[in-house]
């Protein structure tokens, strides 16, 4: 029993890692910060705002000061990854 748990515990830290972990440093571990001091707080958005953002910055269509940088860091995510990210973050 330990062991599942264990097991589990370091799949969800890795899924955690492999997808939020690169944002965690301008949005704060749970989301509460304005990255850079220049974004909305990203804490308490829902799925599918996080998601059209998302997806807005990486085919350009949204985004405000942060754009460029945004585009960059979503250019790599798949839709896939898009979606789980957009999980993670609601989560919050």
């Amino acid at each position: 029993m330990k062991k599942i748990m264990l097991l589990s515990i370091v799949t969800a830290v890795s899924l955690f890692a492999a997808n939020y972990a690169p944002c965690a440093g301008c949005h704060g571990v749970d989301g509460s910060k304005k990255a850079l001091g220049k974004s909305a707080v990203i804490k308490g958005w829902d799925v599918a705002k996080v998601e059209a953002a998302l997806k807005g910055y990486k085919d350009g269509s949204y985004g405000g000061a942060m754009k460029g940088l945004m585009k960059g860091q979503v250019a790599r995510l798949s839709d896939a990854d898009i979606a789980e990210l957009s999980k993670q973050i609601a989560a919050f």
